[in-house]
């Protein structure tokens, strides 16, 4: 159906996105609008319904999906507006993620800008050097942000052009060694102890107790999850990778009880509109626990993941196995727990402690 006498504009509500629906009250129309949206609301500060904004609810209201990238569109000067949607295409083409589409048009945008209407196909290695040299001295970009828009840049000139020798040459930043942030077992256990929520709770104890990413815990279905064999299918995580997980014993009673309360229908965690929950909200309850618990680290929620792995390391898990169960490709990136973990680092005792 399609109601033409909507008026719809996007906004946000309770860290979801959502899209607002305003219409002159009429009976008719709101009992045609509540029977084809059973799940909208009625905003009072706002004074009118809303619904989630997923991409089923903009196909019922007859409203465009926003490609990726289009905000940078109408900044982009000349034939670079044609280099820009090349890259977009490409990047479908090759089945890139959409976070990782959306990282190199934000990036390669940057360059476009700042060219103006000068061909991005022209340039040379000594243009491009002289770039990345100002976004080092003049932006002040971090490394990360350098590798970041060298790696989207490089994606356009290999990818859409066949010329990485062009930047293959441009010199990156030497990259900082980071240790991953971890938080003790006391102070998970005190994360947990002060989330009452059955449903944020779980949260945390399912991307703390099977080592999942953020996006990973918003992704899980009722149908991934395994009780019989206490295992849980992650699909299509990073790297468009499957994997199995362990699932704790010690959580099957909660996760019982939560479906018997919340009744999930297709994603474990859903938010108000059956979609799947965001994973800004989810990052938002990690952050009011840790502040509940007192806790002041400087950590987001990915170092529950983090400690998941330091804790399995420093009990004697084997450290394939740890690579397997995080989804890690290349085992040197497991291996760096091992530079944090007790079970090495602690059996050395300082000299200080013999004086």
């Amino acid at each position: 159906m399609k109601f033409y006498f909507l008026n719809c504009t996007f906004s946000e509500h309770s860290n979801q996105k959502v899209i607002m629906c305003h219409f002159e009250y009429n009976p008719l129309h709101l009992n045609a609008f509540k029977k084809e949206f059973p799940g909208a609301k009625w905003s009072q500060s706002k004074k009118c319904w809303y619904v989630a904004d997923t991409s089923l609810y903009r196909k019922r209201l007859g409203l465009e999906k926003n490609e990726i990238g289009s905000q940078y569109e109408t900044k982009i000067q000349g034939t670079n507006s044609h280099a820009f949607t090349l890259f977009r295409n490409t990047l479908h083409q090759r089945a890139y993620s959409p976070l990782t589409i959306k990282t190199y048009l934000g990036e390669f945008a940057q360059l476009l800008m700042e060219l103006k209407g000068h061909d991005v196909n022209q340039l040379s290695t000594e243009r491009l050097n002289a770039y990345f040299l100002y976004c080092i001295k003049k932006l002040k970009l971090s490394e990360n942000q350098i590798h970041s828009r060298i790696n989207a840049v490089k994606g356009y000139f290999k990818l859409v052009l066949n010329k990485p020798e062009i930047i293959d040459v441009v010199p990156r930043p030497r990259k900082g060694e980071s240790l991953p942030k971890v938080l003790s077992k006391e102070e998970i256990k005190k994360i947990f102890d002060v989330t009452p929520n059955l449903k944020h709770k779980l949260m945390l104890k399912l991307a703390y107790g099977m080592g999942l990413r953020v996006s990973e815990v918003v992704n899980i279905k009722i149908a991934d999850i395994d009780s019989n064999r206490m295992q849980v299918r992650i699909e299509q995580a990073k790297g468009k990778k499957d994997r199995a997980v362990n699932l704790p014993k010690s959580i099957l009673p909660e996760l019982r009880l939560y479906y018997t309360e919340y009744k999930p229908i297709k994603y474990l965690f859903e938010g108000q509109f059956e979609d799947k929950y965001s994973i800004r909200s989810v990052q938002a309850v990690f952050k009011r626990a840790m502040i509940r618990a007192n806790i002041n680290k400087v950590i987001g929620i990915h170092g529950l993941r983090h400690s998941y792995a330091t804790h399995l390391l420093e009990i004697g898990t084997d450290m394939v196995f740890i690579q397997k169960l995080l989804g890690h490709k290349n085992i040197k990136t497991t291996e760096i727990y091992a530079k944090i973990g007790r079970q090495t680092l602690g059996k050395v005792q300082s000299p200080l402690d013999d004086l």
